[in-house]
């Protein structure tokens, strides 16, 4: 019976993940693809986050919120130590701006340790869910004015407007294409992320594990793997931009956002803390890390990512052990 509840749990992840491709697919076509940060950190970041954020969302209803917070906490140290070192490993290294490592680093940073402290009462409330959407709401207005600011100094040169509008003719020749896509994949998000919800609390039961546990780990690496292929692909089209736009974003997005909607749906209350200070931890270490990593020489080696790698392994073995 565990085999088989595993089974349909992967089985309808992979429903999700291609649903949020279909989906992400169809917003890139919406947002033009100019590669510009803010346009990956916002649009392409929340894109790939749709995982977690449907989880979330379905888990809360279920009035299962600890398994969204386990999602969304998991993916965060995932996002940084599994699925962004993973895709450097793989194509040999990234290197990075230094622009892009001063303007969201720290902020991104602040907004993935936020949950942790809003928790340190014992309880997540609706007050808290108001707090971290308004964070990310505001993580949202930093990164259109950066874009506006960018636009208009393309603009001077004659570059920007009239990229813009071809991109937006280019659009509206297939929008109602782009838009029927976006509405079967939102359709199959809910109903994949509504079963794995229901799933993931009687694999729960079977195995006398908290529900925290199977979000932590098994449908935080599920989730994450939109983020793993578009950072794959955007650094096998050399856009390093798009892959710490897309990272970082998602660190935020998940923080704050994901989380935010699951508790203003459905608050936690009587948690223990001391439950959630090792993951707290491993992001801090892991997040500390790769900035220093890409801070020394503005890159992330392959050497570096395996370290980052190595670190995720021993999170997962201490953490079930």
């Amino acid at each position: 019976m565990i085999f088989i509840l595993l089974a349909f749990i992967i089985i309808f992840s992979v429903v999700l993940i291609k649903s949020a491709d279909l989906t992400v697919i169809s917003i890139k076509k919406i947002a033009g693809g100019t590669g510009i940060i803010a346009l990956a950190a916002i649009v392409i970041a929340i894109g790939t986050s749709f995982p977690e954020l449907f989880v979330g969302i379905t888990s809360a209803i279920e009035g299962e919120s600890s398994l969204s917070l386990g999602v969304a906490l998991g993916s965060n140290v995932a996002n940084i130590a599994l699925i962004g070192a993973g895709a450097a490993l793989i194509a040999g290294g990234v290197s990075i701006s230094e622009v892009i490592i001063k303007k969201i680093i720290w902020f991104s940073f602040a907004c993935g340790i936020l949950p942790y402290i809003l928790l340190m009462d014992g309880s997540l409330s609706r007050i808290d869910g108001f707090v971290m959407v308004f964070v990310y709401f505001s993580f949202i207005l930093n990164f259109f004015k950066s874009y506006h600011h960018q636009a208009l100094k393309e603009g001077q040169n004659n570059v920007s407007l009239t990229r813009l509008i071809r991109k937006v003719e280019h659009f509206a020749e297939d929008k109602w294409k782009s838009l029927a896509r976006i509405f079967i994949g939102v359709s199959l998000m809910l109903f994949s992320a509504d079963t794995i919800v229901k799933l993931s609390s009687l694999l729960a039961d079977k195995i006398n594990i908290p529900i925290f546990i199977i979000g932590l780990f098994i449908l935080a690496i599920g989730t994450s793997l939109p983020e793993f292929a578009f950072s794959l692909e955007s650094l096998k089209d050399k856009e390093p931009q798009l892959f710490i736009g897309n990272l970082i974003g998602s660190v935020v997005a998940n923080a704050t956002l994901i989380i935010g909607l699951s508790v203003i749906i459905t608050p936690i209350n009587s948690l223990n803390p001391s439950k959630y200070l090792f993951p707290g931890i491993a992001f801090v270490l892991v997040f500390l890390l790769f900035y220093l990593f890409i801070r020394t020489k503005k890159r992330l080696d392959r050497w570096e990512a395996g370290v980052l790698l190595a670190i995720y392994v021993l999170f997962v073995l201490i953490e079930l052990v």
